[in-house]
């Protein structure tokens, strides 16, 4: 392990001197919830992913991002998806007659493609942003982040705060107030049906802490606001009246500029000290392999 540090250590030096930023050569996957946000066409439109991806693209990284996906060649439609693709899912049914086992056979099969895609870019990513809410209901995210941390990849994620507890004790003074009886029923009805829980402190799930290892790898916003000038950013989102009203206290882009320049160190329990991070391993050009020119058949 000693040897090991002591060649980190130089690609850190050496990394920190070159001309040009760090990003420059990597590539990264936006990972993140698409079925169950409040809007697809708003998140497909406005989201996060957009403002990540261009912060990104100006530091000369390949974004992989899953509401634009690469065309496969051959297949220039394989595995896309846009706000409608979610309606599909309206046609699934547990009717166990030969029609109903069909429809769910079908479905099946429409989607994997999606699923395939995804998950290359997933493997072709030098590292994954991920945001993930602890109020959206995610599989395809998890199954991301899974995938690139058995490859000892590095997952930035975000977690933001979220306060769901005020906007119900508003509701319910309200409805109080005014002394509608049937409205506090349906009410409380919609809070058993669907509970919401919020994350005042903004804790990534307990699987998270131990599936993503190293405490370098969290944050608790995007901090988009300092940067919402300078890169046009002129639609107000959601993120930004959460994280104007309650600024993130560790926000990703910050972290991404400073990546640019140097690879950060990780807190190791053990030896209670920073370390270098051989998680961080960015090829030197998207070739990866040396190889001889092309040579036309029949040449």
């Amino acid at each position: 392990m000693v040897a090991l540090q002591t060649q980190l250590e130089s690609r850190s030096k050496e990394l920190k001197e070159q001309p040009g930023g760090i990003l420059d050569h990597a590539r990264v996957y936006l990972s993140g919830p698409m079925d169950f946000v409040a809007s697809r066409e708003d998140e497909r439109l406005y989201g996060w992913r957009n403002r990540v991806s261009q912060f990104l693209t100006g530091l000369g990284t390949t974004v992989f991002d899953p509401w634009n996906k690469p065309a496969a060649m051959g297949m220039k439609h394989y595995g896309k998806e846009d706000e409608f693709t979610v309606n599909r899912r309206d046609d699934w049914t547990y009717d166990d007659r030969k029609k109903g086992r069909r429809t769910r056979a079908e479905l099946c099969s429409e989607f994997w493609p999606t699923l395939h895609i995804d998950l290359r870019m997933t493997d072709l990513a030098d590292f994954l942003v991920a945001y993930c809410p602890t109020n959206i209901y995610s599989v395809g995210t998890v199954h991301e982040i899974a995938t690139a941390r058995l490859q000892h990849k590095p997952v930035l994620l975000v977690t933001p705060r979220m306060d769901l507890d005020s906007s119900s004790q508003a509701l319910e003074a309200h409805l109080k107030a005014k002394q509608d009886t049937k409205g506090k029923k349906l009410f409380k009805a919609m809070l058993d049906a669907s509970p919401r829980r919020s994350n005042l402190d903004a804790a990534p799930s307990l699987w998270y802490m131990a599936m993503l290892e190293h405490e370098d790898y969290f944050f608790d916003g995007f901090g988009f606001e300092p940067y919402r000038k300078a890169m046009g950013w002129e639609q107000e989102t959601p993120i930004d009246v959460r994280e104007k009203a309650d600024p993130p206290q560790r926000p990703l882009l910050p972290y991404l500029e400073q990546l640019n320049k140097e690879i950060p160190k990780r807190y190791d329990v053990e030896l209670r000290k920073d370390v270098e991070n051989p998680e961080w391993l960015i090829f030197a050009n998207t070739d990866l392999v040396d190889r001889p020119a092309a040579t036309p058949v029949g040449a």
